[in-house]
């Protein structure tokens, strides 16, 4: 696990992930300064904790989201730690054993925290007019694949077992025609980022992957070098934006001042520049039906998982 705890003049560390891609990024150090406003002898409020699910590395994550979270512990007046799990299900499970207040979390986990113990939906990012994502699966750019059957017995890069984008997608892809990903690739793996899933297809590590539309479209902002060595052969239907999301129980008060924060930050300049770094105009309310189609989806992949009749290479 990964800890930030914003304290005046503190020096942190990020332990780096090992993607399963590549080597090992070096550990960054980072000076944060005083989250909250200061109060002459006033007690210091309780922590905010906040997890970031594995969207891309541990790097990338903090580089996006550590100064949004760092505005709203200052407008709540309370520090923040920024916590990082290697999976998806880790941050659920921090979630519902209440060891962190909130999730920047993928949209199957969401639907999977919702399933399990009622999570709710603070809010949701809007990135290009809109609150919904897509998957996109891709190759190397000189890659004479074309479609996911041109894919069969070759290598291919997951993110997430739980990802909407990162798996699931395509595992709902293969289930349509009575298929699992496991033996219709010759070889899977899971990356545990978007960011690396990426590298890995344009360093020719793996024939093609399945990652986050938005991730790519960043990378293809940040890094034109490494996304231009990919090319997008297959693109999903929009599926519902990732969510920021709490546990039911969430004390009230705690709850509506984070929604509160979070809904306004596009009305001034400070929130409007903290929110550009990851391409986000604003967040606004989600509701839970815009995460339906992934539930069917997750539905149709269990059902062909748990067929006893499937082989699972071929067609029944």
């Amino acid at each position: 696990m990964t800890v930030f705890r914003r304290r005046p003049i503190a020096v942190l560390a990020l332990a780096c992930l090992a993607a399963a891609c590549g080597p090992r990024e070096p550990v960054p150090t980072v000076r944060l300064s005083q989250a909250a406003p200061a109060r002459a002898a006033a007690p210091e409020q309780p922590v905010l904790r906040v997890a970031v699910a594995a969207f891309a590395s541990p790097r990338k994550n903090l580089a996006d989201y550590d100064a949004i979270l760092w505005h709203l512990g200052r407008k709540l007046g309370r520090p923040v730690e920024i916590v990082q799990r290697e999976t998806y299900a880790e941050s659920i499970e921090l979630l519902e054993r209440r060891q962190v207040d909130s999730v920047f979390m993928c949209s199957g986990p969401y639907v999977e925290a919702r399933r399990r113990f009622g999570a709710e939906i603070l809010a949701v990012p809007r990135i290009g007019g809109k609150t919904t994502y897509r998957a996109y699966v891709i190759v190397p750019v000189d890659s004479p694949d074309r479609s996911l059957d041109d894919l069969r017995g070759k290598s291919f890069a997951f993110t997430d077992p739980l990802s909407t984008t990162g798996r699931l997608y395509v595992a709902f892809l293969l289930a349509e025609r009575g298929l699992v990903p496991e033996r219709f690739f010759g070889r899977t793996m899971f990356t545990k980022g978007h960011d690396n899933s990426i590298k890995a297809v344009a360093d020719g590590l793996v024939d093609g992957a399945s990652v986050d539309q938005l991730i790519w479209d960043d990378l293809a902002r940040a890094e034109p070098a490494v996304a231009s060595r990919t090319r997008i052969i297959l693109r999903s239907p929009p599926f519902g934006m990732s969510p920021v999301v709490v546990h039911p129980a969430m004390d009230a008060g705690l709850k509506a001042g984070m929604r509160a924060v979070l809904s306004s930050m596009h009305l001034d300049q400070e929130g409007r520049a903290l929110l550009a770094k990851p391409g986000i105009e604003r967040f606004v309310p989600q509701d839970d039906s815009a995460y339906d189609g992934i539930r069917r989806m997750q539905e149709r992949v269990a059902l062909e998982e748990a067929s006893p009749g499937r082989e699972a290479g071929s067609p029944r």
